[in-house]
């Protein structure tokens, strides 16, 4: 019998525990969103600015390159250095072709191809990790207040606001009945 009880406190934890798990833990996300996508791009529609703008980062996800590191590299630089594509003093460097990046602060991130004159025909890509303090949860925000052409009501609260609003609900629905 204290087995089952036992059992029974201690399983709703186990979920709990496997879903805050399950948000902490960082993801590993493909650059671009595929093999390859580490390239000049051939418009501005293709730029892996765009596809970074669309996703959310978080502290703890690590970014994926897949590229042929013998042409290329990803240099990891500073906001100056991505603005003019100098490659010569990079934060980190990355050659290997199946690099991955923690991404373990808030904030921009800037990275440029270290080919020559990759950079400046568009290989390169700003990535901004949310803060722990807006983590994504799935909960959208309370909407923001419309406009509304009409008298303002005062907010009830308690008790007597609860009765007084199923008083007045009851009265219209009999009113509107007979």
């Amino acid at each position: 019998m204290a087995a089952k009880a036992f059992s029974r406190s201690i399983t709703p934890s186990l979920v709990l525990l496997f879903i805050f798990l399950s948000f902490a833990q960082g993801k590993e996300i493909m650059v671009g969103g595929k093999t390859g996508a580490w390239k000049i791009p051939s418009s501005e529609s293709e730029s892996l600015n765009k596809w970074a703008e669309k996703a959310r980062f978080q502290i703890g996800d690590s970014l994926v390159w897949k590229y042929d590191g013998g042409k290329d590299s990803v240099l990891q630089v500073s906001k100056e250095d991505y603005t003019s594509c100098n490659t010569s003093n990079p934060i980190a460097e990355y050659k290997d072709g199946n690099t991955k990046v923690k991404l373990d602060k808030s904030g921009p991130y800037f990275f440029v191809s270290g080919a020559k004159g990759h950079c400046e025909q568009g290989q390169k890509m700003i990535v901004v990790v949310m803060s722990q303090n807006l983590r994504y949860i799935g909960i959208s925000p309370a909407p923001s207040p419309v406009d509304f052409e009409g008298p303002a009501v005062a907010p009830t609260s308690g008790v007597s606001g609860l009765k007084a609003g199923l008083l007045v609900t009851g009265g219209v629905l009999v009113l509107g009945l007979f």
